[in-house]
């Protein structure tokens, strides 16, 4: 197995975005290297949302099924009031002339991982190393190099940086990371209570405006998923204990018990872009390159959206196809979707649930009783929504 070939490339984190670039890496017969900081792959309850897109090309490697089988399809999502009830709805059965899977699929992150992984491991192409952690990554004119914490190097061609919000590749560069952190953090309680059965015209997916405390209800295959602000600098013993976690479930729905709580977990909350995709033979995709707020699903589905359009250039240089001029592209390709498209989107998501201020509110549900009316107004909602137009879908 070769795993220090100047002629091969370097995958920095085993992520959704890293195994997907090295899936098209090995789909080519290209060699690579994926470099794992983790011992195993992690289970934790990360993203759990795929847009319409990212299914259809992930189904190359023969793992949308997969996912499907072991997820839950969400054909429509809501916008709701938490005393009013339903606002609007949309339907992604819309799109089904642009798109072949016209719906949100609600499935762990880590089970796109897995797949992947399984997918690669019959590749003799990729070497996938666990346990190795990059220090610091260095370039030549003909090559790039990644020298891990053992202090062992790794040689290759080029490199990919998907290791996370906290990247040391991109710390090795000193490529800033522009952007700012939301001064609450969110909370997710995981749950098995049959919201639906209680709540009227509920969907998988809903968004509960509320200007004293907006939340999120997600359906994932096991549980819903229930996402609330709370102050970012408040003690998170207080925030985790477990009255404290009852009251903010009884403001979601009443009920004369307690809610069976199975997972809590708290995020700190950002939108940063990087300042620059590429640098010499070093890329940036993924958490690596972006990161926002979750609402509206847009950043794992992000990064592998990165990963696709990359990757594909990348084996086309490695193979021959194509110049390497092509890999230029991809920073003025991808970069200004996340700025422009991905953060304006769910910044917009989060300030429409969260607005105290009573002509904002009107102005955001009239824009919803508009687009919902408007067939040409709901189509467009819908092709951003689902990411299809991120990715030059208009029609």
């Amino acid at each position: 197995m070769i795993t220090s070939d100047p002629a091969q490339v370097i995958i920095v984190g085993a992520g959704p975005a890293g195994l997907t670039a090295a899936a098209l890496l090995a789909e080519a017969g290209v060699y690579a290297t994926v470099l794992e900081a983790e011992s195993e792959l992690p289970t934790n309850l990360r993203a759990s949302t795929f847009h319409p897109p990212t299914l259809q090309m992930l189904e190359r490697f023969g793992v949308t099924d997969k996912l499907v089988s072991e997820g839950l399809i969400a054909p429509t999502f809501q916008f709701r009031d938490r005393f009013v009830g339903k606002l609007a709805e949309f339907d992604f059965g819309e799109l089904k002339d642009v798109c072949s899977r016209p719906y949100r699929l609600q499935c762990e992150q880590y089970k796109l991982n897995f797949a992947l992984k399984d997918y690669i491991s019959g590749k003799d192409s990729v070497d996938l190393r666990f346990g190795t952690k990059v220090r610091a990554v260095e370039q030549t004119p003909d090559g790039v190099s990644a020298t891990l914490s053992s202090g062992e190097k790794i040689f290759g061609k080029y490199l990919l940086g998907s290791d996370g919000a906290r990247s040391s590749v991109r710390q090795s560069l000193n490529i800033p990371f522009e952007g700012f952190t939301w001064p609450e953090a969110f909370l997710v309680v995981s749950t098995p209570f049959p919201f639906e059965e209680y709540m009227d015209d509920l969907c998988w997916v809903n968004y509960f405006a509320d200007p004293e405390e907006w939340f999120f209800l997600l359906r994932a295959p096991d549980f819903w998923r229930v996402m609330f602000p709370v102050n970012a600098n408040a003690n998170e013993q207080e925030i985790f204990d477990p009255s404290a976690v009852q009251r903010r479930l009884q403001r979601v729905f009443q009920t004369e018990c307690d809610y069976e709580v199975a997972h809590t977990t708290l995020y700190r909350v950002h939108q940063r872009v990087a300042k620059k995709y590429k640098q010499g033979r070093v890329f940036l995709a993924g958490d690596a390159a972006h990161i926002n707020n979750p609402l509206g699903g847009m950043g794992m589905n992000g990064g592998i959206h990165d990963a696709f359009n990359l990757g594909e250039k990348l084996a086309a240089v490695m193979t021959g196809t194509s110049k390497t001029t092509v890999l230029d592209d991809y920073e003025a390709e991808r970069r200004p979707i996340a700025l422009e498209y991905v953060n304006e989107i769910t910044i917009k998501n989060k300030k429409n649930l969260e607005t105290k201020d009573p002509l904002e509110q009107r102005a955001f549900r009239k824009m919803l009783e508009e687009t919902t009316k408007d067939p040409a107004k709901r189509r467009l909602y819908l092709l951003r929504a689902s990411m299809l137009a991120s990715l030059g879908i208009q029609g």
